[in-house]
């Protein structure tokens, strides 16, 4: 008997850490404004969880209200008009915002003085002073702010990364091609709401170039190691000048670095609905088609071959376990996420505004 206690003991103390994690409080969050369509898909993800606890909505639009609350079944309770009636009456640890782009500073300034951390929509910013006034607000109140990329998530980019970067199967990156986009806003049914401010220049802080010209300088950042361009250049159009007034919907946008060259090809004129990377190497190439899918080519691999990624696990598994690790102090935010690297996002993207309305290369 007395052999088996050390045992027994050793099983109950596994028994008892095990229980103690999977015992977490919930992270409290709100989510601010619903201007954004992207809350549509991401309200149910809430619903599904354990580790995060919906605990309030800030919203005055009626209209988007009742969307909401019907589509959703969610009470009354949850909605406040404003985020200091939020801070008031509930003790939330993080906000999701869903706000227009121009937005994002607003709301990043009034978490900054209430100590809570903010994921929102990306791109960070409409433009670098925006940008430049959440990173002071962030760096002062030592709040952690994340910008959410449907791209991040990706297990295909996950794997590309650890092909390219950690293992080195394609050699040194020459190049990069990113195409991203759809056949436009209004054209695949987003709401008019959303429409409202995503097409006007100063709302969206652009057209096409900053809807999905970012998911490229976002990634492209995260692989060259946060390294910037040392030149921008871009050209931009209006294809459909009836439907987008205001606003480009369609670019093209080359960065040069020392070694490499990248290729951002935003646009609202695909035929269908895209989000994919190439990354040619000086051996090989891995390229990213579907999310969950890589072509790739080494000179090990004489042949293209396909390979499906194994599923992301972690934090790094969906927004919402991600924005829980930060806030509990898990993780530090790196890469995609984070604030570092998308500030170099919206100096590229703000590079590739003046190149078009110069027509000139803007230097870094």
């Amino acid at each position: 008997m007395k052999k088996l206690l050390p045992i027994l003991f050793g099983f109950i103390f596994v028994a008892c850490n095990s229980f103690a994690q999977d015992a977490k409080p919930p992270v409290r969050f709100a989510i601010v404004g619903l201007a954004h369509d992207h809350a549509m898909g991401f309200i149910p993800r809430i619903q599904e969880r354990q580790d995060v606890q919906l605990a309030g909505i800030v919203e005055t639009n009626q209209v988007l209200i009742a969307r909401y609350s019907k589509r959703f079944d969610l009470s009354s309770n949850l909605f406040y008009p404003s985020l200091e009636e939020l801070f008031a009456r509930t003790n939330v640890q993080a906000v999701a915002t869903f706000t227009s782009t121009f937005d994002h500073a607003r709301v990043v300034k009034a978490c900054a003085a209430h100590g809570v951390d903010v994921m929102m929509e990306k791109p960070l910013a409409v433009n670098m002073k925006h940008a430049r006034a959440i990173q002071a607000a962030a760096k002062k109140s030592g709040i952690q702010v994340i910008v959410n990329y449907e791209t991040s998530w990706y297990p295909g980019n996950q794997a590309a990364y650890t092909m390219v970067h950690d293992e080195h199967q394609i050699g040194g990156i020459c190049k990069i091609v990113f195409h991203d986009g759809h056949g436009g806003p209004k054209e695949i049914g987003c709401s008019t709401n959303f429409l409202a401010w995503l097409t006007d220049p100063i709302l969206n802080g652009g057209g096409a170039i900053n809807d999905f010209g970012c998911y490229g300088a976002d990634l492209a950042t995260w692989l060259m190691d946060g390294e910037k361009p040392i030149s921008v250049f871009a050209v931009a159009q209006h294809l459909k000048p009836d439907v987008y007034p205001k606003v480009e919907d369609d670019a093209t946008i080359v960065l040069t670095y020392p070694k490499a060259q990248v290729i951002l090809e935003p646009s609202w004129n695909w035929p269908f609905n895209r989000k994919d990377m190439e990354v040619y190497g000086q051996t090989g190439y891995v390229f990213v088609p579907q999310p969950n899918l890589l072509r790739v080519q080494t000179a090990k691999t004489p042949n293209e071959t396909e390979i499906v990624p194994p599923p992301v696990t972690g934090a790094n598994a969906d927004p919402l376990s991600y924005l829980a690790a930060v806030v509990r102090r898990e993780i530090k935010p790196t890469g995609l996420a984070s604030l570092e690297v998308n500030m170099i996002v919206v100096e590229i993207l703000d590079a590739a505004h003046e190149s078009v309305r110069t027509g000139k290369q803007i230097k870094f």
